[in-house]
C-alpha cells in the first residue's frame, strides 16, 4: 500500500529534471536579494528549508555564507551534494521534515523558497508546524524570508490556464479539478516525467494564502515586522507591491 504523499512521490526521482524547470532559473537574482537582506554579513548562519538540489544553498555558500540545508527528499539532497562536490564546496545537508526540525535558536536567517514544503502540506495545521519549527530554529530578533502561493491570484485568474501556459516549457501537464474558496486549496492532477523517463500521475493539493493570513500566522509566532511583496522570478525586490497578478508572494518577517 502506497502511503506517500504526492510531494514525496514527486521529488523521489526528479532531481535532474527539477533543475531544468523554468521556475528554478532565478537563483542568482534571488540570492542577490537574500544577500541584501543579510546586510552582506557573512558571519550569519542561514537555514535553507526545502533546499532541494541546493541551488540557493550552493550559490550562497559560493558567496561565503554558512548555510545548512534541509529537505525531505534524499534524492534531492544527493544531487545537492554532487553539485557541491563538483565545486569543492563544503555544505551541511540534512534529511529532515520541516514540521519537526531538530534546531533551537541556531540561525540568523531562514529561507524557504519556491514552495519548500510550505504550503504543500495536507492540512493547515501541518503548514503552521513548518512556520513554528522555523521560528524555533531562529535566534531572537532574526529574519525569515520565504515565498508562498498568492491567494489573491485565483480570485482573479484561472490557475488552470496559468499552469497550462507553462506546460510547453516544462513538459508538465496540469489539470485543476477544483479551487475551493472555503479552504483556498487547489486540487489538481499533475502529470510529470521523472528522471528515468517514467510518467507519474500525481493527485496534488496545494494551499494558497492571502496576505492577512500570513501576517496573522507570523504575528502569532512572535514576528513583529512582516512585509509582503510580489515574488518576481529571479528578481525579488521590496519595490514590487503584491497584486492579484502575482502567482507567488514574497514574505520578509523579522
Amino acid at each position: 500500500m502506497n502511503t506517500k504523499q504526492w510531494y514525496e512521490e514527486l521529488f523521489e526521482n526528479f532531481a535532474k529534471t527539477y533543475d531544468k524547470l523554468s521556475f528554478t532559473q532565478g537563483t542568482i537574482g534571488e540570492c542577490d536579494f537574500i544577500e541584501t537582506e543579510a546586510g552582506y554579513d557573512k558571519s550569519l548562519k542561514i537555514l535553507d528549508v526545502g533546499c532541494g538540489t541546493g541551488r540557493h544553498l550552493i550559490e550562497l555558500t559560493k558567496r561565503g555564507y554558512k548555510v545548512t540545508g534541509i529537505d525531505l527528499s534524499e534524492t534531492q539532497l544527493k544531487k545537492a551534494r554532487e553539485r557541491a562536490d563538483l565545486l569543492s564546496l563544503k555544505v551541511n545537508l540534512l534529511r529532515a521534515d520541516a514540521r519537526t526540525l531538530p534546531f533551537d535558536s541556531e540561525f540568523d536567517i531562514a529561507i524557504m523558497l519556491c514552495e519548500g514544503g510550505f504550503p504543500l502540506m495536507e492540512t493547515d495545521e501541518m503548514n503552521f508546524e513548518i512556520l513554528r519549527n522555523i521560528t524555533k530554529a531562529l535566534k531572537p530578533k532574526r529574519k525569515f524570508i520565504f515565498t508562498t502561493l498568492n491567494g489573491l491570484f485565483p480570485l482573479y485568474h484561472s490557475v488552470d490556464k496559468f499552469c497550462n501556459e507553462k506546460d510547453g516549457e516544462d513538459n508538465i501537464t496540469y489539470k485543476s479539478t477544483s479551487f475551493d474558496l472555503m479552504t483556498f486549496r487547489d486540487i489538481n492532477v499533475t502529470e510529470i516525467t521523472d528522471d528515468d523517463g517514467k510518467k507519474l500521475i500525481l493527485n496534488c493539493n496545494e494551499r494558497y494564502y492571502v496576505p492577512c493570513e500570513i501576517s496573522w500566522l507570523l504575528k502569532s509566532l512572535g514576528f513583529i515586522k512582516i512585509d509582503i511583496f510580489g515574488a518576481k522570478l529571479g528578481a525579488f525586490s521590496r519595490n514590487d507591491k503584491l497584486t492579484p497578478e502575482d502567482f507567488e508572494m514574497l514574505v520578509v518577517a523579522e
